[in-house]
C-alpha cells in the first residue's frame, strides 16, 4: 500500500509522487520497491505509469495518514502488508524483504533511520493487527497507532546517502535524490 494523497505544501503542491527523480517518478520508483506484491493498493488521485494499480482514495481526501491506511487497508487480501510513503526514491525490494525477514512473529516491521527514529512509512505488517488496531484506534498519528504493536524496528548501512527512509518533502530534497543518480536528467 502506498499512500500518495498528501498535500506537498513543502513542495508549493506539486504532485509530489508525480515528480521525476533518476529518471521515473518517486511513485513508480517506490512500486518498484514491491514488484511481487499480490496488489498495489495506492491511496491518492489516479495517475499513468502504475500498470495494474488499484487507487482508492480516503474520505476526506487529504484527511491524512490513519484515514488513508484504513481506506487502503480494506483492499488488502494477503496476510502481509508494506505501508510506504510515495516520496522515497532510494527503497529498494531488498529493504521491503529485509523488513518482511525482520518482522518474524511480530505484528510488523519499521525502518529506523540512523538517528534511531522510526520511519512509520516504510513498514510491513501483518493485516490482521493492523485491522485490529484500526477498529480500536481513534486518533490521527501514525506513532498512535503503530507504535503500541511494538514492531521489530530495522536500521540498515549508511552508505552513499541512498538510504531506503530518505523522502522528497522539499525541493532541496528533490534536488539532493537527484544528485545521486548521475547522468540522469529527469523532466521537473
Amino acid at each position: 500500500m502506498v499512500l500518495a494523497g498528501g498535500g506537498a505544501r513543502r513542495l508549493g503542491g506539486e504532485d509530489k509522487p508525480g515528480v521525476s527523480v533518476g529518471g521515473l517518478t518517486l511513485i513508480e520508483r517506490v512500486a518498484a520497491a514491491v514488484p511481487d506484491a499480490v496488489r498495489l493498493v495506492v491511496v491518492g488521485p489516479e495517475r499513468p505509469g502504475l500498470a495494474g494499480a488499484e487507487f482508492v482514495r480516503e474520505d476526506p481526501p487529504g484527511g491524512g495518514p490513519v484515514p488513508a491506511l484504513r481506506t487502503g487497508l480494506a483492499r488488502v487480501s494477503s496476510p502481509w502488508v508494506a505501508l510506504l510513503a510515495a516520496d522515497l526514491p532510494f527503497l529498494l525490494t531488498g529493504h521491503v524483504k529485509a523488513l518482511l525477514g525482520a518482522a518474524g512473529r511480530r505484528p510488523g516491521a519499521v525502518l529506523v533511520d540512523d538517528g534511531g527514529r522510526e520511519q512509520w512509512l516504510t513498514g510491513v505488517w501483518r493485516t490482521d493487527a493492523l485491522a485490529r488496531a484500526l477498529a480500536a484506534y481513534e486518533g490521527r498519528s501514525l506513532f498512535g497507532l503503530l507504535g503500541p504493536l511494538d514492531p521489530a524496528r530495522l536500521s540498515v548501512a549508511v552508505g552513499d546517502g541512498r538510504v531506503p527512509w530518505f523522502d522528497c518533502d522539499t525541493f532541496d530534497d528533490v534536488r539532493d535524490a537527484r544528485k545521486r543518480f548521475p547522468g540522469v536528467t529527469d523532466k521537473r
